[in-house]
């Protein structure tokens, strides 16, 4: 295979269980997100738009809505050979040495893969979780990794401290280079100028390719290793002198958006999940999707334009504060602060206000619905109601969240 500079490994093996239903049929990165999109196409986005372009998806749970997304739309053709998205399903590839096993942990999942590494021989590999929502210009890391000449660069992003039992926490001396490494703690250490913020790794690593053999060998023979990056891994490569260094987010610059780059969010949670999607509705987003420098590409299923129809007495077709994807139809319905996916049917006299609608759902007459996510292919029948009495809500099978977001899993029948 030939050779190249930096090498794409994006880990989207999640179950994501604290998603479901959502991802009761699908893995986690594949879940839809923003009208139009999978919540993998970010990651996907940020390596090429960053001009990576040799990129390894690794897969595990639930992975056929991944992978036909994947194959179908994220293509570079055949004429240049450093130019590839390739899914890499979990193959028990290093079966004579470890028995019948799927991956054990992220590091794992990159060890048992080694050999595609080796065959590129890159100077740097990076590694990106696939299930967050952010943009980055992963090239500008990649160059301070070279700046620092660190063995492993950590994305990291600050914080409040009471937040940050979730991540691994950072404590970096005056230059960046991280002294100290804490997995989920339950006390986490804050920030020395600034209390109230702990530094969280984002999952993110650059390492040089040398380093990143040399801990997941040693890591893979550990027995009691949980065979993590952030829980093993990492707090080796400290404990044996590595050169670690953490890489400052909201430096990071992106063509074509003015200020910081701020924005990253780990939709792990239908809570999280459902936030986000409000994010987009702001008259203000705090993540924008229209930046032409920084296009977002997805699939491109050729949909015809959004419609609005009838304007007569209280049958007014509309939508404000919306996202509306290609087909949807707002048929005399009321759509306020909501994110439709493609084929969206909203008819007359209903109203979908703070909602996620998937593709093909159809919202009858005389509907109400306020926060809620409804997953694919579900008619909702003339004069339901949901989000309005949650108890009745659970009672036909529905998932509320602990904010009171209601979840239609996909293919539900009334």
């Amino acid at each position: 295979m030939v050779k190249v500079e930096v090498l794409g490994m994006i880990l989207a093996g999640g179950q994501g269980s604290r998603l479901y239903p959502l991802t009761a049929k699908r893995a986690k990165p594949a879940v839809p997100f923003g009208a139009k999109y999978r919540i993998i196409d970010f990651v996907l986005n940020n390596f090429v738009n960053s001009g990576i372009y040799s990129i390894y998806v690794l897969t595990q749970f639930k992975a056929q809505s991944l992978t036909e997304h994947i194959q179908r739309y994220w293509r570079f053709g055949a004429f240049l050979e450093d130019h590839f998205i390739l899914l890499v399903p979990a193959q028990m590839y290093r079966y004579e040495e470890l028995g019948p096993v799927w991956y054990r942990g992220t590091a794992d999942a990159i060890y048992q893969n080694l050999h595609l590494v080796h065959n590129h021989a890159p100077q740097a590999v990076a590694i990106f979780g696939g299930d967050h929502i952010f943009k980055m210009n992963i090239r500008h890391m990649v160059e301070y990794h070279y700046e620092k000449r660190a063995d492993i660069t950590i994305a990291a992003y600050p914080v409040p401290v009471e937040e940050a039992s979730r991540f691994g926490v950072l404590q970096v001396d005056p230059d960046w280079r991280i002294t100290e490494f804490q997995e989920k703690p339950k006390s986490p250490k804050p920030l020395p100028n600034k209390p109230h913020l702990a530094l969280a790794s984002m999952g993110n690593y650059i390492f040089r390719t040398e380093a990143l053999f040399e801990l997941l060998e040693a890591d893979a023979k550990e027995a009691a290793s949980s065979h993590d990056f952030g829980k093993d891994v990492i707090p080796r490569a400290l404990k044996e002198g590595y050169r670690v260094f953490a890489y400052d987010f909201h430096r990071n610059p992106i063509p074509g958006q003015e200020g910081p780059n701020l924005y990253w969010r780990d939709v792990g949670t239908l809570d999280a999940y459902f936030e986000a999607s409000m994010d987009l509705v702001k008259v203000i987003p705090e993540f924008d999707l229209f930046n032409p420098e920084w296009p977002l590409r997805t699939a491109n299923l050729f949909s015809p334009p959004a419609k609005f129809v009838h304007e007569t007495g209280e049958r007014v077709g509309r939508a404000l504060n919306s996202l509306l994807a290609g087909g949807v139809i707002v048929s005399g319905g009321t759509v306020r602060e909501s994110v439709l996916f493609r084929r969206v049917r909203v008819n007359s006299y209903s109203l979908v206000e703070r909602s996620v609608l998937f593709d093909d759902v159809e919202v009858g007459r005389y509907c109400k619905i306020r926060n809620a996510i409804i997953d694919k292919d579900v008619k909702i029948p003339p004069h339901t109601e949901i989000g309005y009495d949650l108890d009745a809500d659970r009672g036909r099978g529905f998932t509320v969240t602990p904010e009171g977001v209601v979840v239609v899993p996909k293919g539900y029948r009334f």
